[in-house]
């Protein structure tokens, strides 16, 4: 690095106390350790507690009915506007009062997939929809939201690796490279 670069470099670097004025600005606070992890404000696991308890007492339904699958659903994303909370699919999950396996059973066609499949995919959907407008707007912490696409949504990170082989030495056409191939191949006797 040369000593022009190096002097750049070192106008450009922030202290540890322009730092902290950054994250405090940002989070109202100077903890650097707590930037990814901002403290809850009070009452806040009792305001996520009450949202999960809303569906406790419900009455069950009958969940091979399609139609009040569909009612209980839009029960749900009803308390989630209400409440202003976001839809989630084990929430989703609690209201219909299944597990996340059957709604994935459903989800694929494998159970009650005449029925169901289009009622819970619909619903899924919705909650995608939510959540990708969430990411966009940076309204979800990016490692969360990528879980979430990954074990939600079933987005995946995926690397296509094509491998062509070629030689540049080799003018031979695939025509007369097969040619060659199969002339190698003829058994001594058959001369």
């Amino acid at each position: 690095m040369t000593q022009e670069q190096n002097e750049t470099n070192e106008q450009t670097l922030l202290t540890q106390e322009q730092v902290t004025e950054v994250v405090s600005q940002k989070l109202g606070h100077g903890d650097i350790g707590k930037f990814m992890n901002p403290p809850m404000p009070p009452g806040e696991n009792s305001r996520f507690l009450r949202y999960a308890l809303a569906s406790w007492d419900l009455p069950p339904i009958d969940i091979s009915d399609p139609q009040q699958v569909k009612d209980r659903l839009r029960m749900y994303f009803e308390h989630c506007e209400q409440n202003d909370r976001k839809p989630q699919i084990v929430g989703m999950c609690n209201w219909l009062g299944i597990s996340r396996g059957t709604l994935n059973e459903w989800v694929n066609g494998k159970l009650r997939g005449a029925t169901h499949h289009d009622i819970v995919k619909k619903a899924c959907s919705y909650i995608e929809e939510q959540w990708a407008d969430n990411m966009q707007n940076g309204r979800i912490n990016p490692a969360s939201g990528i879980f979430l696409g990954k074990n939600w949504f079933g987005y995946r990170d995926q690397t296509d690796v094509v491998v062509t082989p070629h030689n540049p030495y080799d003018q031979t056409s695939e025509q007369e490279r097969t040619q060659k191939y199969l002339t190698g191949m003829v058994d001594e006797n058959e001369k």
